[in-house]
């Protein structure tokens, strides 16, 4: 049985048991999701977590009534006055922005909805199904109109894969990056600073720094130039590029002597104009600009999650400059960065979309059928699989998106690919070509990680916290026995720290089992125990987060043990 016709006869039923528990509830909108449906309902009371077992009754007396699901064509005047009678003002408002002559609704029982469908036979068909959370959201996603109240469930043709999936949701809980954070201090929201904007505590900012310096290193190694570009630009430049028309509701703008400035959302104006301060000779070709370019957007409150939808964040963002004929060869060079980089952080699966010309956009159709082919032919050479993503292109050029998949087998939005004649054209980029004419070069942006936070997020939750040695904020902490170890501890954590090993001491005067029980949860992969015995010959008795009890070992060999994990990166 089709998934998506199954949940949206679900949310159906849902919408049923809703109405028949609260008469005066009004309906918005139920459609099936990546992992189940929602419904939106507009009730003057508000529906609790512990409500949800009474909707799930009720959604189950729906199912044994086994009623038929009924699909019946009106006009739109009829479907109308139908919903006007049951008082229904969403359903109306949506019918009336409807450009066709004729609508569908969809009966079973009593309940009726609009519904272009597809629908089960029966509501008996449903019975593996769960309510899941409640949360708002407004009608539209628009922040002036009502708040409704929506209530995300799942379904499953079974109840195997509903176990299953249930118990993928309990694992993804103790993962939640939100928590996480908390709980092993790495960043926090502050309501003072406004939403969306992360500051990072000392172990995140590690962390940070940690993922940072990696991919500086590895585009330094693979050819890119680093430049840095302004976090404010001239409104002017933004008007030019087409961000200014295309982009706006997201941009943060003000004034300052009378002269518009943008935040920038974007790094590539920055890197345009670095490669126009002087003329470009085809030798040069192609060209690689690398920032880890922080950049702002207005994103809507209810759509901000935690580290995942921010309004401030950084992008390990770069632009080639390339003749058409590199190109291709450009984009491989690009795959083959993402894929290398996503091993190295323990992310072996990704899955691939190619997305089109939107609806709004510049330069012409003949550049986009180009630079789409381009995209294209290249993931054809690489023999990726990949899914066509119809209209979801920059307003600017065609993408490849690369999402990579977690343990528990979740997507991420990490990497992008995007082929770009327009902002060329529009900026008149020009290089000198061996018969000494001026030709316009091809621009591709690009993003390895994506966003630093939300990869850092997807990190969190990828491995639960549980970070790999080269990863973790704190790799040793050293738990001396009694007050008379604090000496040999100390040295102990020296010649750690001069082997580039982040280390903490804890000499607290608590017992060692409490230290060693709270170390254990702040997820820290080694602890190194010293008591009289380690003191006097130089050793340390060893915890791993991972492994368990290690033993006693020398001081060296440990250091060394250290390092060599370290440089293997796993």
């Amino acid at each position: 049985m089709d998934l998506e016709t199954l949940r949206h006869s679900a949310s159906h039923i849902m919408a049923d048991a809703v109405k028949r528990l609260y008469p005066k509830v009004k309906l918005g909108i139920g459609p099936s999701i990546e992992d189940g449906f929602y419904y939106d309902f507009d009730l003057e009371q508000s529906i609790i977590p512990d409500d949800l077992p009474k909707i799930e009754e009720k959604m189950r007396q729906i199912v044994k009534e086994n009623s038929e699901f009924v699909r019946q064509e009106m006009t739109k005047n009829e479907a109308i006055e139908l919903f006007r009678k049951f008082g229904e003002d969403y359903k109306i408002e949506l019918i009336e922005n409807i450009n066709e002559p004729k609508v569908t609704v969809y009966r079973h029982g009593d309940f009726v909805d609009l519904c272009k469908g597809p629908h089960v036979a029966r509501t008996g068909d449903i019975k593996a199904f769960k309510l899941l959370s409640i949360a708002g959201a407004y009608w539209h996603g628009i922040e002036t109109n009502p708040m409704l109240q929506r209530i995300y469930g799942t379904a499953f043709g079974n109840k195997e894969d509903l176990d299953k999936f249930l118990e993928l949701q309990e694992e993804a809980k103790k993962r939640d990056h939100r928590v996480l954070g908390r709980k092993l201090d790495l960043f926090s929201f502050n309501a003072q600073v406004g939403a969306g904007l992360v500051l990072y505590h000392p172990k995140g900012a590690i962390l940070r720094t940690i993922i940072e310096d990696y991919i500086r290193r590895e585009h330094i190694k693979r050819g890119y130039q680093l430049v840095i570009s302004p976090h404010i630009l001239n409104s002017d430049i933004w008007i030019q590029s087409g961000h200014y028309d295309y982009y706006k509701e997201n941009m943060y703008i003000f004034e300052i002597e009378g002269k518009e400035f943008a935040v920038k959302p974007m790094n590539c104006p920055g890197h345009i104009l670095v490669y126009k301060s002087y003329k470009r000779s085809y030798k040069e070709l192609p060209l690689r600009f690398f920032e880890l370019g922080s950049v702002y957007r207005h994103e809507k409150s209810g759509v901000l999650h935690g580290l995942l939808r921010v309004r401030g964040f950084t992008q390990d963002d770069a632009h080639i400059f390339c003749l058409r004929e590199q190109a291709e060869e450009e984009i491989i060079k690009v795959i083959d960065f993402v894929s290398d980089t996503l091993k190295v952080f323990g992310f072996n699966e990704y899955s691939v979309e190619l997305s089109t010309k939107p609806k709004k956009y510049i330069g012409t159709d003949r550049d986009w059928k180009e630079a789409t082919a381009a995209l294209e032919n290249t993931l054809n050479r690489k023999k990726i699989p990949y899914e066509i993503n119809e209209g979801d292109g920059a307003f600017y050029g065609p993408k490849i998106d690369i999402k990579l998949k977690d343990a528990l087998g979740r997507q991420w939005q990490c990497a992008t690919i995007q082929c770009d004649f327009a902002l060329p054209e529009r900026f008149a980029l020009f290089y000198v070509d061996k018969d000494g004419k001026e030709k316009r070069p091809i621009m591709l942006h690009r993003v390895i990680l994506g966003s630093i936070e939300r990869f850092i997020g997807a990190l969190i939750e990828h491995y639960g916290g549980n970070f790999p040695l080269w990863l973790a904020p704190v790799q040793v902490c050293i738990i001396p026995i009694t007050k008379k170890q604090n000496d040999y501890a100390g040295k102990l954590k020296e010649i750690m720290e001069k082997g580039e090993i982040r280390v903490i001491l804890d000499a607290r005067d608590e017992k060692m089992q409490k230290k060693i029980r709270e170390r254990e949860l702040e997820k820290i992969p080694y602890l190194a125990i010293v008591g009289e015995r380690e003191a006097g010959g130089d050793k340390v008795s060893v915890r791993s987060k991972a492994k368990g009890d290690l033993g006693q070992m020398g001081t060296k060999e440990f250091l060394h043990r250290l390092k060599e994990e370290i440089e293997k990166k796993n």
